[in-house]
């Protein structure tokens, strides 16, 4: 364990602008992929599952991810896969460790993300940034009040995917908190 604060990974929408229209224009290339999540909501043998995800990756992200004063972590449904499907296209190590959901898009009686509460469990107590496609101002009220520790919420829009200023601001916020980050 290292006195760095955690950054939790989502893949779609932060490094995967699935709703974007010009990626291929912003440096992103394009990947046809089966993760096992979206393989399960797919009929065997259908043109999509045939065809597979597609997945728009910036090669450059795994290096300025890696940049930044975090320990990474992968808060994504990809899960495992993330590691074996996503890490090696971004220039990620392979072996990032991974929340492992009680329950995949589980409905939250007080309208929270789905993934708050067991990431809030998971990150134990440790300052964390989280970059997601889905946090909302309910989680933001909830983590702050619940986590004895530094935490930003960094909603990305899954058009944009990761950009400079969301870089920039994982770092500042990093320097804030911790002594690795200065």
């Amino acid at each position: 364990m290292t006195d760095r604060p955690l950054l939790l990974l989502d893949v779609d929408g932060p490094l995967n602008p699935f709703r974007s229209r010009l990626a291929g224009l912003r440096g992103y290339t394009s990947h046809r992929m089966h993760p096992t999540i979206w393989m399960s909501y797919r009929s065997p043998g259908s043109r999509k599952a045939r065809r597979g995800l597609r997945v728009r990756l910036h090669p450059s992200h795994g290096a300025r991810l890696r940049a930044l004063p975090f320990e990474l972590a992968w808060a994504t449904t990809w899960m495992h896969e993330a590691n074996t499907l996503i890490a090696p296209r971004i220039g990620l190590p392979g072996d990032l460790p991974v929340i492992e959901w009680p329950e995949l898009f589980a409905r939250d009686p007080d309208g929270l993300s789905w993934k708050t509460r067991p990431l809030l469990e998971w990150a134990a107590g440790r300052p964390f940034a989280w970059v997601d496609d889905m946090i909302n101002p309910r989680d933001r009220a909830w983590v702050e009040a619940h986590h004895p520790a530094p935490a930003l919420l960094l909603r990305i829009h899954p058009r944009h995917g990761l950009r400079a200023r969301d870089f920039a601001a994982l770092d500042a916020w990093a320097a804030g908190v911790s002594p690795a980050g200065r």
